[in-house]
C-alpha cells in the first residue's frame, strides 16, 4: 500500500490494486502535482461540498466508472451529474471490497458555488476514517477542533491522520495540536495550508507543538512512511 499526498486536501492511497483519491481539487490548485489527464481513480472519496474538495471529481470518475462515497446530499448532487455514488452519513460505515469507511462529525460548512454563483447547500461536513489493510486512516477534512475528536481516537486507534492547519477556514497549528492529543495518531500529516493567502502557514510551527505523534511534512507527491 502506498499513500501520497498531493497539496491541499488531496490523498492518494493505493492498495489491493485500486487507487483511492480523497478531495480531488487538482484543476486551480497550485499546490498539487497532479493532472486531470493522468489521473484515473478506481474510488473517490469526499469530506464536504466546497469547490476545493470536490475539485475534478466528475471528469475523474467518469474515466472509468469511478464510485464516489460522499455525505448523503453531496453524493445526490454528484450523481445527478451522471457519476456512480454511493451515499453515507456522519457516523455511518460500510464494507466495500477496497476496505471500511466511516463517516465522522466535522465542524465547517458544506456548499458548492457553480458558474453562475448559485450557491448550492451540501448537508452536512465531515471526516473519513478509512480501514485499509489492517491501517486506519483518518481525513479530518475541513473542520474546527471539538471535544469528540478524543472519542474517536478511542474508538479506532489511528494509525495515520490528516489534519488541516490553515487556520482562518479551519484548525490553525495551535488547535491542530490539540486534536494531535485528542487523536492520538501514530503518524499526523498537516494537510490544508499555503494554497491561498488566507490560509499561509508554516506547518513546521504546528510539528514543533505536537507532542505524542510523529509529524510528516510532505511535499506534494511524497509519500507516508508507514513504520
Amino acid at each position: 500500500m502506498e499513500i501520497s499526498y498531493h497539496g491541499h486536501s488531496i490523498v492518494k492511497i493505493q492498495t489491493n490494486g485500486k487507487t483511492i483519491l480523497i478531495d480531488p481539487f487538482i484543476n486551480g490548485n497550485g499546490q498539487t502535482d497532479l493532472k486531470v489527464a493522468e489521473e484515473a481513480p478506481d474510488i473517490i472519496l469526499l469530506t464536504h461540498g466546497h469547490n476545493d474538495h470536490v475539485g475534478d471529481t466528475v471528469e475523474l470518475a467518469k474515466k472509468k466508472d469511478a464510485l464516489v462515497i460522499a455525505p448523503n446530499e453531496l453524493a445526490n448532487w454528484i450523481s445527478w451529474q451522471g457519476v456512480k455514488t454511493h451515499p453515507m452519513h456522519i457516523g455511518g460505515a460500510k464494507e466495500f471490497d477496497f476496505g471500511k469507511v466511516k463517516f465522522t462529525q466535522a465542524f465547517h460548512g458544506s456548499s458548492y458555488v457553480t458558474d453562475t454563483n448559485e450557491i448550492i447547500y451540501m448537508g452536512m461536513p465531515a471526516g473519513i476514517l478509512l480501514f485499509v489493510e489492517g491501517l486506519t486512516i483518518y481525513h479530518a477534512g475541513d473542520t474546527a477542533l471539538f471535544g469528540d475528536m478524543k472519542l474517536i481516537g478511542e474508538r479506532h486507534p489511528i494509525d495515520i491522520a490528516f489534519l488541516p492547519i490553515g487556520d482562518n477556514f479551519t484548525m490553525g497549528p495551535e488547535d491542530a495540536a490539540c486534536a494531535v492529543s485528542f487523536l492520538k495518531p501514530k503518524i499526523v500529516v498537516p494537510i490544508h495550508y499555503n494554497t491561498f493567502p488566507p490560509i499561509k502557514q508554516d506547518p513546521q510551527v504546528f510539528a514543533d507543538l505536537v507532542q505524542i505523534s510523529e509529524v510528516q511534512i510532505l511535499k506534494a507527491g511524497e509519500k507516508v512512511n508507514c513504520f
